[in-house]
């Protein structure tokens, strides 16, 4: 139980970065930047380059301040916490680490001398830790309104040496050359600490004395100018303010607590070479790297539990024992160089305080003292003073007590055994001397031997000087060739910019083209509206025009019939006639007979030739109609195909952006969703902190009242306490003055039997105290894990929320580019289909006239030879049917004599009958008007023709590019650029070429 309840106390020693700017020399060098700060995500990047790769490695920090922070940010986010706990009765100890020059004084200490001229006491802003944290105490101190004592120490470790910087000047200017040969001694002090003898310690009473004693203590430390730092501290400082605030008990029993403040400035770690140090600045850099390297193997040790910790290695880390592992709290400030030349101990700093971030402490608050037992302690060390001064005034020589003989006693006996231990090492450093005056010898030879080899090494160097001038050469070809690139990197951007600027005009005449199309389909569908109503009109037309035919029929009849009656009439007239010509007919008809015969065989010829003419009319006819039909289904097939894709694609389109829609319709739902959610939760959570909160606002009144009756207690046990030791001090005075060495005895045992029912009793009120505040500490503890818990809860549930909004995003992103690359595929393929559709309807009509010309070309020589037939046998026609009609024109001359006479007889009847044929033909033409207005009323005002709309689109050939104009758009070749670039730029090798002032990262972009 009792190591679990440690782990629990355990805490983390805190670790701060600070990045200082880059100083005036870095500026003008222009050094590169390595180091990169992020204060929010409190990390820091280092750029490295190893093996000609740039690597980045990041380190975490529990703060992170940049080049831009200033001094009163880090107090005010780091230091006022630790102040407070310090007030709060912890020890406490912060301590900045790093390289020299990083900025570690100006961090702890910065502008503390114009803290006194300020108005109203204000710090200037430049003011570091230690001052400000003076002002933050004694603010604090008097806003309590409490009686108080503040003391504080300075001392200095240089080179494994402490020395106290506030040592009055008088005594420091006498005893300067002896302090230097003695310093003052680090001792243990029984538990577990160490302490330094002799060390002054100065109360203070204000921030004004501290701020003086820190501008005396300052002044005496060692610094010196190397070339790293103008000011470099050469020690490490240790400002410590310790603080005792009296308390009462509610019993009226006064306490003091105790609180301690260490402030280190460790001097900065330098390498010698960089730095320029020489002799006696040479042998501090070696003091201050050997205790900060032991520092270094301490937290090594700390952070990988090795069983042994070396503290006792380096006066530095005794003294930091408690603030490392220990009881104490810890802040740790490590401060790094931007720039590229301090690299390696930017490393090293940032490994260091990476691996110090895993140190755990296990801090303490000091037991607090009643007033009693420390007045019991000045009493037994004054009593201990009287006693060495009554000695050393009664006895002849020097006497010292003897415990304290005995304590000298065991330091000369530990002395002898370092004695008999240096004296054996005397030996063995002797022996070694020898053995190293053997080797001396040898290294002699060894020189000899080396001497040879550089003489082969100088040759070797103007081997290399002649491969460096080459290796120049080849830097400088290599520079040509990267512009040369580059050159040719500007042509190829020129040439694709030129290219997406023709690829927007092809769009743009995609997207008229699509409009085209759509104006088209609606031109055609007027047409078929337009047919279907024409096709209405006809087929009313068709019935109407039956019914009126019907009515004609039947006048047609009735006529036909009063024709055959008069007809027979004139047939029995005729007979008459007939049988007289029947003689005269029977001899024209032999005649008639034999030109008939003559006539028919003509007419069998001709008729030959016409049926030969018709049938080749009607077969080219019939292919030229045969053809304009397979031409017109062919295309009808075609439209429709055209039509069915067309209709397809945009029906895509139309269910892709509805799926779109949706998708994010449904999209932006869930995100309202989320939120919704999340703002509830938020809610949840802040209410819960108002409860919280008020929770402790109630156990803090608690405590305060419980706090306000324990201290009135307290105060008036120890009034009481002090009324009653003054008057028995006051009666017994004047026994002690005469018989001192009885009473002394007496008067102890007196004051020690008082001393302990005031101890009992405040004891006794301490533990009610106590039970009380463990009470309230486990009910704020309760509070706390609940707290806790409830926010832990919270932040998961929102991370959550975070992780599947971000993930739902990211996939409904796909789904829509998904979406918009399915619509841009249907708009290509719609765009080749019309490109297809185009050219298969040009290829027909131009199929379809080449074969119609054909056809016609045929006709027309058909029908020229045709006609030259009909005129050759018409010719021969005429010539016999004139020999045929002399002949029988002679015969009719004798029958229209007898013929006329039958004539009058016949004419009578058909006066008669021409009669019937007018009223008829009245009839007929009535009947006829009618039928011509019914079709001129339906073909000329219901029959509709097709009516230009001017939506239309005019036909126009798209303006796409040839195939050598977008080769124009392509950029030259490589070789054609380099040829062109080199033209233009040709290489000059006598030249050296100039090096940058500005150094490229080995991977940066150049555009």
């Amino acid at each position: 139980m009792s190591s679990r309840a440690d782990k629990e106390k355990a805490v983390n020693v805190q670790v701060l970065l600070r990045c200082r700017p880059f100083s005036d020399d870095e500026l003008r060098s222009n050094a590169p930047q390595v180091v990169t700060c992020n204060d929010y995500q409190r990390e820091v990047a280092v750029t490295q380059t190893i093996a000609g790769k740039q690597i980045d490695r990041v380190f975490t920090f529990d703060k992170v301040f940049g080049p831009t922070a200033r001094q009163r940010d880090l107090y005010d986010q780091a230091i006022i916490p630790i102040v407070n706990e310090v007030l709060e009765g912890f020890n406490c100890t912060i301590f900045a680490y790093g390289q020299t020059g990083t900025g570690k004084t100006y961090t702890m200490e910065g502008e503390c001398r114009r803290a006194k001229s300020g108005p109203d006491g204000q710090l200037p802003s430049d003011a570091g830790v230690i001052p400000r944290a003076v002002k933050q105490i004694f603010d604090t101190l008097e806003r309590q309104n409490t009686e108080y004592s503040v003391k504080v120490t300075f001392l200095e470790l240089y080179n494994e040496e402490i020395t106290d910087l506030l040592a009055p000047e008088e005594i420091s200017k006498v005893a300067l050359e002896e302090r230097q040969k003695k310093a003052l001694p680090l001792m243990e002090d029984g538990k577990g600490g160490v302490l330094v003898r002799g060390l002054e310690e100065e109360i203070v009473t204000n921030c004004n004395e501290i701020f003086s004693l820190l501008e005396r203590g300052s002044a005496k430390r060692r610094t010196a100018e190397t070339l790293l730092n103008k000011q470099s501290s050469r020690s490490h400082s240790l400002f410590s303010i310790t603080i005792h605030i009296k308390e009462a008990t509610p019993e009226g029993e006064e306490l003091i607590k105790c609180g301690k403040l260490n402030l280190v400035d460790l001097a900065g770690s330098e390498n010698i070479s960089r730095s320029g140090a020489r002799e006696g600045r040479a042998r501090e850099a070696g003091e201050i790297n050997k205790s900060l390297l032991t520092l270094g193997r301490v937290i090594t040790a700390l952070v990988e539990h090795l069983g042994h910790v070396p503290y006792r290695d380096s006066k530095l880390t005794r003294l930091l024992r408690d603030s490392l592992g220990g009881r104490t709290k810890t802040c740790i400030i490590a401060t790094v160089s931007p720039s590229v030349h301090c690299l390696d101990e930017t490393l090293s700093t940032l490994d260091y305080a990476h691996r110090a971030k895993s140190i755990k402490n296990r801090p303490e608050v000091n037991q607090k003292m009643m007033k009693s037992t420390l007045i019991k302690d000045l009493y037994g060390e004054i009593d201990r003073l009287k006693a060495e001064v009554y000695a050393a005034r009664e006895k002849v020589g020097v006497y010292i007590p003897k415990d304290r003989y005995q304590a000298e006693e065991n330091e000369r006996k530990g002395m002898a055994d370092q004695i008999e231990q240096m004296t054996v090492s005397l030996e063995t450093n002797q022996k070694q001397i020898s053995d190293l005056q053997e080797k001396y010898d040898s290294e002699l030879h060894h020189s000899a031997d080396l001497r040879k080899k550089l003489e082969a090494t100088e040759k070797c160097l103007d081997h290399t000087s002649n491969l460096l001038s080459t290796t120049k050469e080849d830097l400088k070809h290599a520079h040509y060739n990267l512009k040369e690139k580059e050159f040719i990197i500007s042509e190829q951007k020129k040439a694709e910019n030129a290219l997406a600027h023709q690829a927007c005009v092809l769009r743009s005449e995609l997207e008229k083209s699509s409009r085209d199309n759509a104006s088209l389909h609606t031109k055609i569908a007027r047409g078929d509206k337009l047919s279907a109503a024409n096709r209405s009109v006809v087929n009313l037309f068709q019935a109407d025009l039956a019914s009126k035919l019907d009515i004609l029929s039947s006048t047609l009849t009735a006529s036909i019939d009063q024709q055959n009656k008069h007809l027979k009439a004139v047939e029995d007239l005729c007979q008459s006639c007939v049988d007289s010509h029947d003689t005269a007919t029977s001899e024209i008809k032999k005649k008639v007979l034999a030109s008939k015969s003559l006539y028919m065989s003509h007419m069998e010829a001709f008729q030959n030739i016409v049926l030969l003419h018709k049938a080749n009319t009607n077969s080219t006819l019939e292919d030229v109609s045969s053809l304009s039909a397979a031409s017109c289904c062919s295309l009808d097939q075609l439209l429709a195909c055209v039509e069915g894709e067309a209709l397809k694609i945009f029906t895509d389109i139309q269910s892709l952006l509805a799926d779109h829609r949706s998708e994010l319709a449904h999209f932006t739902k869930e995100l309202r969703d989320s939120f919704c959610i999340s703002l509830d939760r938020t809610k949840d959570m802040s209410s819960f902190i108002l409860g919280l909160f008020e929770k402790y606002v109630e156990e803090t009144s608690k405590l305060q009242n419980h706090t306000n009756h324990t201290h009135e207690a307290q105060v008036k046990s120890l009034e009481e306490f002090q009324k009653a030791y003054e008057e028995q001090s006051k009666s017994e005075e004047q026994r002690l003055l005469a018989d001192i060495t009885s009473l002394v005895s007496k008067h102890i045992v007196r004051q020690r039997e008082l001393v302990d029912v005031r101890l009992n009793s405040l004891g006794d009120a301490a533990r009610g105290n106590k039970t009380f505040l463990d009470e309230h500490t486990s009910a704020m503890e309760g509070v706390t894990k609940d707290a806790k818990r409830k926010w832990e809860m919270f932040a998961e549930q929102a991370e959550n929320d975070c992780k599947v909004g971000s993930s739902f995003s990211s996939a409904k992103h796909c789904r829509m580019e998904t979406i918009m690359q399915e619509c841009a595929c249907t708009v290509d393929s719609a765009a080749q289909q019309w490109k297809k559709s185009h050219a298969a309807v040009n290829d027909l009509c131009t199929k379809q006239v080449a074969e119609v010309e054909a056809l016609v070309r045929g006709a027309i020589e058909n029908n020229k030879q045709h006609e030259e037939e009909i005129a050759s046998s018409r010719s021969l026609a005429e010539e016999q049917a004139s020999n045929s009609s002399k002949e029988i024109l002679q015969d009719i001359d004798n029958l229209l004599d007898q013929a006329r006479d039958s004539s009058s007889r016949v004419v009578s009847t058909v006066e008669a009958h021409l009669v019937e044929i007018e009223h008829l033909q009245e009839n007929h033409s009535g009947q006829a008007a009618g039928v011509n207005s019914h079709a001129e009323k339906a073909f000329q005002s219901s029959y509709r023709d097709y009516e230009p709309t001017g939506e239309t689109p005019m036909r126009s050939e798209p303006e796409v590019p040839s195939k050598g104009a977008i080769e124009l758009l392509r950029a030259m070749p490589i070789e054609s650029l380099m040829n062109e670039f080199r033209e233009n730029h040709p290489y000059e090798s006598n030249k050296e070429p100039k090096p940058s002032l500005i150094p490229r990262s080995p991977l940066a972009t150049i555009n």
